[in-house]
């Protein structure tokens, strides 16, 4: 299966206040504003197209910067395990200012093999936070349901675990 690449979108969400030490990072780890989503699933207009998004919140550190990375995996049929999608890697993109929460989402059209089955494509999306070029705080996160994408969710307001391309 290969893959082309659409641009990454990007949207800024509320402030935050800013806090210290291991406290907040485990504060920033359980936000309810980090998380990811497959917010497009092959809609009529794009055809095989997977939109994932992904929203974190911010540390308050004046000098962070917050970068995001999108990587598709799809299930294995026959093990019946995730594996990451040859092509499926946006690597890290700037989001901006760790100042306020962001979001950032990345889309990829998917060219389905004729014959073979249809695949169930999943979202990981690994967040930094960056100061002076050095992580900070680091996790990944699997796409789930549930969520408010800020823009360019379609239909608009989807939020998906995954999607299926035939």
């Amino acid at each position: 299966m290969g893959a082309l690449c659409a641009g990454a979108l990007f949207a800024s969400a509320s402030d935050a206040a800013p806090a210290s030490g291991t406290a907040h990072a485990h504060s920033l780890l359980q936000s309810r504003e980090l998380w990811a989503t497959v917010d497009v699933c092959d809609p009529a207009n794009e055809p095989n197209t997977v939109g994932i998004r992904g929203s974190m919140p911010a540390d308050g550190h004046p000098k962070d910067a917050m970068y995001m990375r999108f990587q598709l995996q799809y299930v294995a049929a026959k093990s019946d395990v995730w594996t990451n999608l040859s092509g499926g890697d946006s690597g890290f993109v700037t989001i901006g200012s760790a100042r306020s929460a962001r979001q950032g989402g990345w889309s990829v059209q998917l060219m389905p093999v004729a014959g073979k089955p249809a695949y169930t494509i999943r979202g990981l999306v690994t967040f930094e936070w960056r100061r002076a070029g050095a992580i900070v705080h680091e996790t990944t996160r699997t796409t789930e349901a549930g969520h408010d994408s800020l823009a360019d969710a379609d239909p608009a307001g989807y939020s998906a675990a995954q999607c299926t391309i035939s």
